[in-house]
């Protein structure tokens, strides 16, 4: 038994399909930001009122910059798609709403390759 509408059926209306989806990789990077958020306080607490040299040097060892990268990569994923649904339910203008949705997009990766871009002069120096 089919619950779709007629007009529903005309336009070809009905689940994109991706909503599941979309959902679990939400939870999934809101729990891999707990302990990563977790990791990170304690970095920047621990580097509070330390020398340049020696902020520097922690931030600049493999294992900071290892860390850095998942830390952003989760964080701004989370970000874009939390801010993806705040647009999709209560933006109600199609062109508006793929608007700021290619916006949003574009705002995380351009912050990631400016994350990307630090982390890397960090690493290599410069």
């Amino acid at each position: 038994m089919n619950m779709r509408t007629p007009l529903g059926k005309v336009r070809g209306l009905g689940s994109a399909k991706d909503g599941t989806e979309h959902f679990w990789h939400q939870r999934l990077t809101a729990v891999a930001n707990v302990p990563l958020v977790l990791i990170g306080l304690y970095l920047v607490v621990s580097l509070t009122g330390a020398p340049y040299s020696e902020v520097y040097q922690t931030l600049s060892s493999p294992l900071a910059a290892i860390f850095l990268f998942l830390f952003s990569f989760s964080v701004l994923s989370h970000m874009r798609l939390g801010m993806q649904v705040v647009i999709e339910d209560y933006v109600h203008g199609e062109f508006t709403k793929v608007l700021l949705v290619m916006f949003n997009t574009f705002f995380v990766m351009f912050t990631g390759a400016l994350i990307l871009y630090a982390i890397f002069k960090l690493s290599f120096g410069g």
